[in-house]
């Protein structure tokens, strides 16, 4: 099976509520919906596990910057710039 065919063979089809000026835009213009919702949701999805990941390691980042507050950058002296 080709790359192509896997990847629609993984789609679902579902039911979406879109505001109804946007929809005829789109439309309109020859956007593929289904193609720009997918779009959208993935980077939704990238957005929320950045910011998860950001919360889940606020300390370890907080503790590191705070060490190079107090400490400096590691190997700083064999720094050429």
């Amino acid at each position: 099976m080709s790359r192509a065919n896997a990847t629609a063979s993984l789609k679902k089809r579902t039911n979406l509520s879109i505001n109804e000026i946007l929809l005829n835009e789109a439309k309109e213009l020859g956007i593929n919906i289904s193609s720009s919702a997918e779009s959208g949701i993935k980077h939704a999805l990238i957005e929320r596990k950045r910011l998860l990941w950001l919360e889940d390691n606020k300390e370890a980042i907080t503790s590191s910057n705070d060490y190079v507050v107090r400490n400096g950058l590691p190997l700083e002296k064999f720094r050429n710039f």
